[in-house]
């Protein structure tokens, strides 16, 4: 019991930690899962425990979601903020839903692949990092329509687990012009929908597997996950502004290649 509790405190800070920067806090999860032996059926534990970040992030940016809300109404610029982020959503949403089954139970089942993902997506960051984009845009509430379009078509691509969801999405966003602070921004509000909708999916997919037991495992995680979260999502803005991707590039690496090596070591 001990153990179980010491596992659910340390995957709660481990995807508090990952979830909003670009090193895949489900990647993370998983291999980390493996490696501890702990199982929750239908990786409950890892997908639902989210919440815990959801809400830090929303906590956050609590005073611009009322904003938000309050202008839906009256001013056009909220209600075209609202658009954009439907738009971003909706990619992902929709093939999520439909190869939700496939990703469950195949690609959450192949350690070799996760951390193959987080290796590759560390390359990637290394590379968009050093590239001489120009950005010329820098609001995340006033993205374009295309460009919203292009950064929820790149989100698709983290629903193969280890590739990052706000990797896929910061990287996307710098491709398509926006500055670094921008791309972070737009990420963290694209994550409310994307992370609630997959919440309510795999709480109603996995409604008979959840037992008093897993519960209080998922409460310790969610708990932990939340306080973590909170603190990261407030640094972690000020840290890309100033020094860029590289050290989450060189994570995902080291983590993607230690996490291999030891794989076909036999662990």
């Amino acid at each position: 019991m001990t153990t179980q509790i010491v596992d659910s405190v340390f995957l709660g800070a481990l995807e508090g930690l990952t979830e909003f920067i670009p090193v895949s806090s489900t990647g993370h999860l998983l291999l980390a899962g493996h490696f501890l032996g702990f199982d929750s059926t239908g990786k409950a534990f890892e997908v639902l425990i989210q919440l815990g970040a959801i809400l830090a992030v929303m906590g956050v940016y609590a005073a611009r979601l009322v904003q938000l809300v309050r202008g839906l109404r009256h001013d056009p610029k909220e209600m075209r903020f609202l658009i954009t982020l439907i738009v971003a959503f909706l990619p992902a949403a929709i093939i999520g839903l439909l190869t939700h089954d496939y990703i469950k139970a195949v690609l959450f089942e192949s350690p070799r692949l996760i951390a193959t993902s987080l290796l590759i997506g560390g390359v990637v960051l290394l590379v968009v990092d050093r590239l001489p984009i120009t950005p010329r845009l820098h609001q995340a509430d006033a993205l374009p329509l295309r460009v919203a379009l292009g950064i929820g078509l790149a989100q698709c691509l983290a629903l193969v687990p280890g590739v990052s969801r706000s990797g896929s999405t910061i990287v996307g966003a710098l491709l398509l012009g926006t500055d670094r602070r921008t791309a972070a921004e737009f990420s963290f509000f694209l994550s409310m929908p994307t992370m609630l909708a997959a919440f309510g999916l795999d709480m109603w997919k996995n409604r008979h597997a959840l037992d008093a037991s897993m519960a209080s495992d998922i409460a310790i995680g969610f708990v932990v996950a939340f306080i973590v979260a909170l603190i990261v999502v407030r640094w972690f803005l000020g840290y890309i502004t100033a020094h860029g991707f590289r050290l989450f590039g060189w994570w995902r690496i080291i983590v993607g290649g230690g996490a291999l090596l030891a794989l076909y070591a036999g662990f």
